[in-house]
């Protein structure tokens, strides 16, 4: 055994690691504070993917040379090894006070910044990098995925494409500029790229998963699967590729398949971690008065959709608890088969066994015939419902509950999301009046401000006119239920996907969903009907980004279907004295309302008077 310094560093040289290793420790049995020693000693254990035993040689080289910055630096990489992002960040940060112009420990900091989704600190990383050295591809390609990553494609595809002429050969920047070209539904460019990094870096498992991607995104799914299978081989446990997979099978209608696969969800980077509950996870079997846990995952949407289950898991024969967002509470109350819910982020109640909510069509074998259609399941507040019939009653119209934004952060909102200006065809329809379900504004996007119910405003840009609620929706009942009451006063309602539609679709209420191209796999392939909800149906794009066209037909089938409509009363049937009660309280609101909603109020009282002559 090596008994020197020297002779332990010539082993370790040699490849002769365990024989060094002894020689490092020989060494810091009798000198515990020698720096440089602990440091080779990490660096030897690092080279061994011993990655957790090198973190602890690299501390305690810092700890007996805290004036020299690959201390932390060193114990920045162990933590980035190990994925523990805060403490990397922390060790970077202590390297960087030591050595400003640490170029490495820039670009490592701007990684670990953007793991934790703090992508505007890490583009500042990145940006002081290049600063220093400015003819690294791999800043430049680190930076793009920052930019991606925070919305900003059109910048991201001029960093990756810097980086190209900077490394022509570069396989990570073919592939990530393939991904942004993804997201901005440029397809046929971004499979070019795509291609371009496999054929450079054929072992390249997470090439051939965007590479499929961008084929299913184009509707070539043959090829899509062939690709998710290959990066699968690559990499068995690569979880995104396997998940993607199952999204693939789903949407074809391979439910066999899709399920089991499903369940890769918990282990990919992009969803949220598994609750860590230890009781066992339900069979399906009868609960013989078992409670079971159901907690919910992923977005609103997905809850209102899959909450459907719970009313079959309370035919098992069990208590049934619903762990769900908190703004969701006082919607789901209302929904049959829940015993107790409680919001996510509480303790539950005692229970016995659980499953994800998302995961009972596997355990209950769900097959496309097979589907929990019965609607309605959630159900409006009642006496919100008569609220809104009296605030509605002056629009004798067809009336037509319009959403268009979904939730900005969703990766694929782009192209989910629309510009409101689509809806004019619909608001030219002789005898339609529009009436908007969105609540909160968003800049481009949302209507001009309206304080209070009757203001008219068209969305903004467009040159058509819809009603807006602006902030009186949900603001006192709770999330979502001002809006399932106004939908179960509405004709219909015609949104892109998100949650309203599924709000509208378990609420049984007549819907017509605006898809694109490359829909999700929840609405199947090429049906115009659904079977999780029969209310539903279905205008797909005939290619990505064209919405006219869907909107077009859209138009074309609502001219008929309000020609064949009855209009409705001028404002509603009722007895003599519930007419008077109704004159009363508009006039008790009045001396107390802002002018805004007392020229509301006078408006009422007018055609409340219309009616009475009538």
């Amino acid at each position: 055994m090596p008994d020197s310094f020297d002779l332990a560093w010539q082993a370790h040289q040699a490849g002769h690691f365990s024989e060094a290793e002894q020689g490092y420790r020989h060494i810091l049995q009798r000198e515990p504070r020698n720096g440089r020693a602990w440091f080779v000693l990490g660096n030897l254990l690092q080279a061994q993917e011993r990655t957790g035993d090198a973190l602890s040689c690299f501390q305690q080289a810092t700890q007996w040379e805290p004036r020299e910055a690959d201390g932390p630096f060193h114990v920045g990489n162990a933590h980035l090894k190990l994925q523990q992002w805060p403490e990397a960040e922390a060790a970077y940060q202590k390297c960087l006070a030591l050595r400003p112009g640490h170029l490495e420990a820039l670009v490592n900091l701007g990684f670990v910044l953007g793991e934790q989704q703090k992508y505007v600190e890490a583009e500042a990383c990145y940006r002081q990098a290049l600063a220093i050295q400015h003819d690294v591809p791999e800043i430049h390609q680190n930076l793009g995925n920052a930019l991606r990553d925070r919305g900003e494609l059109e910048q991201a595809l001029a960093c990756y494409r810097y980086a190209l002429q900077l490394r022509p050969d570069y396989s990570k920047a073919h592939v990530n500029l393939g991904v942004a070209l993804i997201a901005l539904g440029k397809s046929e460019a971004a499979v070019a790229h795509l291609k371009r990094g496999v054929e450079l870096q054929p072992d390249f498992a997470e090439a051939f998963n965007s590479l499929g991607a961008a084929l299913s995104v184009s509707r070539d799914f043959a090829a899509a699967d062939a690709h998710y299978a290959r990066a699968v081989e690559l990499k068995p446990d690569y979880a995104d590729a396997h998940w993607n997979r199952s999204l693939l099978w789903l949407l074809r209608g391979d439910f066999e398949h899709g399920w089991p696969a499903y369940e890769w969800r918990w282990r990919c980077s992009r969803t949220l971690p598994k609750p860590g509950y230890n009781e066992p996870v339900w069979d399906g079997s009868p609960l013989h008065g078992r409670t079971i846990l159901l907690y919910g995952e992923q977005g609103l949407g997905d809850m209102l959709q899959f909450v459907r289950y719970a009313e079959i898991v309370k035919a098992r024969g069990g208590r049934v608890i619903v762990q769900c967002q908190r703004s969701l509470l006082p919607m789901l109350a209302l929904c049959p088969g829940i015993d107790q819910l409680v919001a996510q982020g509480e303790t539950p109640p005692t229970f016995d066994v659980q499953a994800a909510l998302m995961s009972l069509p596997l355990i209950l074998g769900t097959r496309p015939e097979t589907i929990p259609g019965r609607t309605p399941y959630l159900l409006a507040d009642a006496a919100l419902a008569e609220h809104w019939r009296w605030q509605l009653a002056p629009v004798r119209e067809f009336r037509v509950g319009i959403a268009w934004q979904g939730n900005s952060r969703y990766p694929w909102d782009r192209h989910r999301s629309i510009d409101p200006r689509h809806f004019a065809p619909l608001a030219r329809v002789p005898g339609v009046r529009l009436i908007s379900l969105q609540k909160e504004s968003a800049p481009g996007r949302q209507e001009s401000p309206a304080a209070d119910f009757g203001l008219v405003a068209g969305p903004a840009g467009a040159d058509f006119e819809c009603i807006s609620f602006g902030g009186l929706l949900d603001r006192s009942a709770g999330p979502f239920m001002d809006t399932a009451a106004i939908i179960a006063n509405l004709d219909l309602v015609v949104s892109v996907d998100t949650s309203i539609a599924h709000l509208a679709g378990a609420l049984a209420a007549p819907t017509w969903l605006a898809l694109n191209y490359s829909a999700d796999w929840r609405w199947l392939l090429d049906r115009e009907d659904s079977p999780w909800y029969p209310t539903l149906r279905l205008f797909r794009q005939r290619q990505l980004g064209d919405w006219s066209g869907v909107f077009r037909d859209m138009a074309a089938r609502l001219e008929r279907v309000v020609a064949e409509t009855p209009r409705r009363p001028l404002l509603v049937e009722m007895e003599p004295a519930e007419l008077a009660e109704h004159v009363r309280r508009l006039e008790a609101e009045l001396p107390t309302a802002d002018s805004r909603r007392a020229h509301r109020l006078r408006a009422l009282l007018a055609q409340t008077a219309v009616m009475a002559l009538e």
